[in-house]
């Protein structure tokens, strides 16, 4: 494969007023070659590939060169980079449902693409032609399709094609991956590895995750706080890294071998780059205690969606999103629920919660049935039953403070913290109850804020002045503030960085031992769910497949469907043996 220099770029500074968050970074492309940019959000990856758009805004400076070909990309004016974006170089974003029209069908916004226009009908075929390269199931009908009548790996599917119909020399995929399940993530990493053995393409990958990184990188470039702190072959940066920062990067991800009683962070790695510290927090979990308690029970729940009705109303189409499920919560533990999208494990719990209505069987809590229970009685048990949403952004009101918005529960529940304390028995441990306990409602989320890693002194931050793993953390304070007995984590660490995952997961363990919470803890991320979990149930279409505990389902999985997630959890390969062939 010819190796030849296809983008050149040297210094590139990016600043916004005062503020430089990309400085002087230098690296070059090959024909056929995938770079990976890897750091934490923040750290100006996906701003030093902005620039190389022309998709910053006006009050960017930019400054160095990105030359591509014989022409220097940052010298550009608008009209120029419209000449060379989609045909020279194009970009794969990270959401694909903010960054496709919810109001154009699917084949008409990659026909909106094309640069040089033939007849309709020849065009219409070319991009059918490429669905199906990218392997969209019924690519004619997904052609006539809106984004929201299809999947989340369709959508980024149709986003690549998208990138691919004007043949670029280079693609820039920024997280085309996050929040994906694995399984549709490793479809996606095949295909454009595919794709870049087909076409010669070369690809800017972008990421937050070294073992994302590892299946598709020839290259690997490491930035922190807008510099490069490392960068050579992948296998180097990968197995021999150098810089503290680095190291950090690779082992907060979940281990699979082992289960650690904490995660190592970054901030460990900066603070003592001597790995001392953090072998002592590598000691495995010890045995924990079977929990016999029964908290919650399920029995034959199912929850069923209308999709198409006749004209007087009947059910025509209908959806089993989940089907006849049967499970026990037992008191203080973790039970994971990892599932594809889709499989309907979301759905089960907001159904726990009574935030959607079950169709058929029962919830019992501490034998309460709460299908039973009228809106009064729910609301009175609402602080026993809390939720952290997947979506820090989207969850919190940017209009509150972070101060008020964690108070808030209070001001609805105002008699949850008498009833708590005139109801204080064995079978609620979490309740504290001491000479210290915090008064008034202000106090009280001072003392929570602080135990969930945030600095009392943001009381009066809005959602927009922090990042998002510590928005997420006001979220679990919120949830948190009312002492519940049951907390569903739904999809709580998915959407952040490795790094920041470690962070929020080690807390919700501290907040647990602390405080005797029980989680459910829902994800698609098989290496966090082993970590998180005392048991693990695997959901697909609606039922459970499988249940065990993490090393045993992980050793000796049942089913191929759980033994297909576990393979195509991202892993780092290890470093050839000395002497090998």
């Amino acid at each position: 494969m010819n190796k030849d220099s296809v983008l050149e770029v040297r210094n590139l500074s990016v600043s916004f007023g005062e503020r430089c968050v990309v400085e002087d970074v230098s690296y070059t492309l090959r024909r056929g070659e995938t770079l990976g940019i890897v750091g934490e959000s923040g750290s100006g990856k996906s701003v030093s590939s902005l620039a190389l758009m022309g998709l910053l805004p006006p009050q960017a400076t930019v400054h160095g060169s990105a030359t591509l070909g014989h022409t220097d990309l940052l010298s550009l004016d608008e009209q120029g980079f419209r000449n060379i974006r989609g045909s020279r170089i194009s970009m794969i974003f990270q959401e694909p449902m903010t960054s496709l029209n919810p109001v154009k069908k699917c084949g008409h916004q990659v026909l909106e693409m094309i640069k040089e226009k033939g007849k309709r009908e020849e065009d219409k075929e070319r991009v059918i032609e490429l669905f199906r390269e990218v392997h969209l199931p019924r690519p004619e009908k997904i052609f006539e399709s809106y984004p929201h009548e299809i999947s989340g790996g369709q959508k980024q599917r149709v986003m690549i094609a998208m990138a691919l119909i004007n043949r670029p020399d280079i693609i820039i995929a920024d997280e085309p991956t996050t929040a994906l399940d694995v399984t549709v993530q490793k479809t996606i990493l095949d295909l454009l590895n595919q794709l870049q053995q087909k076409h010669g393409i070369s690809i800017i990958f972008i990421t937050h995750d070294l073992g994302v990184i590892s299946q598709v990188a020839d290259h690997i470039m490491v930035m922190y706080r807008g510099h490069v702190v490392e960068q050579g072959p992948a296998a180097d940066i990968l197995h021999n890294p150098q810089q503290p920062y680095t190291r950090g990067l690779l082992a907060c991800r979940p281990p699979l071998d082992h289960r650690p009683h904490r995660l190592p962070t970054v901030e460990d790695y900066l603070q003592a780059p001597n790995s001392e510290i953090i072998t002592q927090k590598s000691e495995l979990n010890p045995q924990k205690p079977e929990h016999k308690t029964s908290l919650l029970s399920i029995s034959s729940l199912s929850v069923t969606y209308t999709l198409k009705r006749s004209l007087l109303g009947k059910p025509l189409q209908t959806l089993h999103a989940v089907d006849g499920i049967s499970f026990d919560i037992h008191e203080g533990e973790t039970l994971g629920l990892v599932g594809e999208s889709g499989c309907g494990k979301s759905t089960l719990g907001r159904a726990l919660l009574r935030l959607i209505d079950h169709s058929d069987g029962s919830i019992l809590y501490r034998g309460t049935p709460l299908d039973q229970l009228n809106g009064r009685q729910m609301r009175a048990l609402r602080p026993k039953l809390q939720i952290i949403f997947q979506d820090p952004y989207s969850s919190l009101n940017p209009r509150i403070t972070i101060g008020d918005a964690i108070a808030e529960p209070l001001k609805v529940h105002p008699k949850s913290q008498n009833n708590q304390n005139n109801q204080n028995t064995p079978n609620t441990p979490n309740t504290p109850n001491t000479p210290n306990t915090p008064n008034t409602p202000k106090d009280q989320v001072l003392t929570l804020m602080q135990h969930v890693g945030l600095d009392p002194d943001w009381y009066n931050r809005y959602p927009h002045e922090l990042s998002g793993g510590q928005r997420q953390r006001v979220c679990i304070a919120r949830a948190l503030i009312l002492q519940p007995e049951l907390v569903i984590c739904d999809e709580s660490v998915s959407a952040l960085d490795v790094s920041v995952q470690a962070q929020v997961l080690n807390l919700l363990n501290d907040l647990k031992e602390r405080y005797h919470y029980t989680y459910l803890f829902i994800t698609h991320d098989l290496s966090v769910v082993h970590y998180m979990a005392d048991r693990i149930l695997v959901m697909r279409q609606g039922r459970i497949v499988e249940s065990g505990s993490p090393d045993a389902l992980f050793t000796h999985p049942q089913t191929d469907y759980t033994r297909s997630l576990i393979d195509a959890i991202p892993r780092i390969p290890s470093p050839p043996q000395p002497g090998a062939n």
